[in-house]
């Protein structure tokens, strides 16, 4: 993969809405440094840009100039933070303030903005559009559960039309806000999130009796369904198995999980907390186990399969367009208990087979993301900036786009 072109400097701004860091924030920030570290002049417009997330480090030591949407200068941080819960309307007014000076400041021949979802960027790009900048949109999650109010819906449809891109993370996202919309996004195209696990395939095995089994994710039960998980493991069946599952992550919501546990007396359910070594993880687990409502494509599910383990994971999103029932993985037809239920059945019936569907799953991972997502998108954010366009499937491994597949390649398209 090439860097992008260092002779020709653009001045780009990156604006992420999402008011936290997760996951929906790997993307923008890796193709921002890959931009800034070729030369050219990025701007990071977000707030909270106080965390210690290696992505912000790297992109404070590469020279992006970034600016906090939630601090004015000389205002101590906790008298933002009070007026964002008694003031809501002044810290709502901070913000647009901030976002003017930093769009001024910027100069930006482009501006990307990135939501956690397909809604939750639209007060910046109002206002981005409102100042005449070209931007483009990345949306990390589109989902039935989250439907534009009649009340946003005109500016959502100005937004999305006047976009030079819309970047979805899976086929699905694209379509379903298209539905939202009422309207087609001609500009749309599926693109890919970066992974933080070797490209290389692993040819080891978890040793040991039974089945372990990983939930990794933000522990939000509403998005990722960790309840379902211990209903299930409930049921008196899988009492009686050696199948266990270990919950990798962090989130409000731990302690109603762990006396859910409690309480329904689950004890093949651990929780492993938060873990840096995503690779790591796979050293002693053999598949994922992911009942979501909803999604974009998990970085999670593609981790996974690089890694060789098997996803047991919900039809929706876009974790149908990457997993091939009972092929490369197991299909829950719903996020429900008894639809999460039978999935894990079937993948219990084909237990033996397991290191076979995952080599499987790691061949067509490779032939469905590139190796370096994030310089794939940086190249395309350059060629948006000069007017040109780039397809993501370009930037797939010519060898693996060229071979043998057991599925065909999702269909993207700029």
């Amino acid at each position: 993969m090439t860097s992008p072109n260092p002779a020709a400097p653009r001045r780009l701004a990156f604006i992420s809405s999402n008011p936290a860091w997760g996951g929906s924030e790997e993307l923008w920030s890796a193709a921002a440094a890959e931009l800034a570290a070729a030369g050219h002049h990025v701007t990071i417009i977000k707030g909270d840009l106080s965390g210690t997330s290696p992505r912000l480090k790297r992109l404070r030591d590469l020279g992006c100039t970034m600016i906090d949407l939630k601090r004015l200068p000389l205002m101590p941080r906790r008298t933002y933070e009070f007026l964002a819960n008694f003031a809501w309307p002044t810290a709502f007014a901070i913000q647009a303030l901030r976002l003017r000076f930093a769009l001024k400041k910027a100069k930006a021949e482009l501006v990307i903005v990135s939501q956690g979802g397909n809604i939750d960027g639209l007060f910046h790009l109002k206002r981005v559009r409102k100042r005449g900048f070209a931007y483009g949109i990345i949306c990390q999650k589109a989902a039935e559960m989250y439907w534009p109010t009649d009340r946003y819906l005109g500016d959502m449809q100005d937004a999305y039309r006047d976009a030079r891109f819309v970047w979805f993370v899976s086929e699905h996202n694209r379509r379903l806000t298209e539905e939202q919309l009422g309207r087609s996004l001609p500009q749309a195209a599926v693109v890919r999130n970066p992974f933080l696990v070797p490209w290389e395939e692993r040819s080891d095995w978890p040793e040991g009796e039974g089945l372990r089994l990983a939930c990794v994710g933000r522990l939000f039960p509403r998005e990722k369904g960790q309840d379902i998980i211990l209903r299930v493991l409930a049921r008196k069946k899988w009492r009686a198995r050696p199948v266990s599952v270990t919950f990798f992550g962090s989130g409000d919501h731990r302690a109603g999980l762990e006396e859910t546990a409690r309480y329904l007396g689950v004890e093949n359910a651990h929780f492993g907390g938060h873990s840096d070594d995503v690779a790591g993880i796979w050293n002693d687990h053999h598949g994922l186990l992911l009942p979501s409502h909803c999604e974009g494509l998990p970085l999670v599910l593609v981790e996974t399969m690089l890694q060789g383990r098997v996803p047991i994971v919900t039809r929706v999103a876009g974790n149908p367009e990457v997993v091939e029932d009972g092929v490369t993985g197991f299909l829950a037809a719903a996020p429900t208990d008894d639809a999460v239920d039978e999935a894990l059945e079937r993948a219990w019936a084909a237990r033996e087979r397991w290191p076979e569907i995952g080599r499987a799953a790691a061949r067509s991972i490779r032939a469905t993301v590139p190796r370096d997502p994030a310089a794939a998108l940086a190249e395309m954010i350059v060629g948006a900036a000069e007017g040109r366009t780039l397809a993501p499937e370009s930037f797939l491994e010519p060898v693996l786009r060229d071979g043998p597949s057991t599925r065909d390649p999702i269909k993207v398209l700029l």
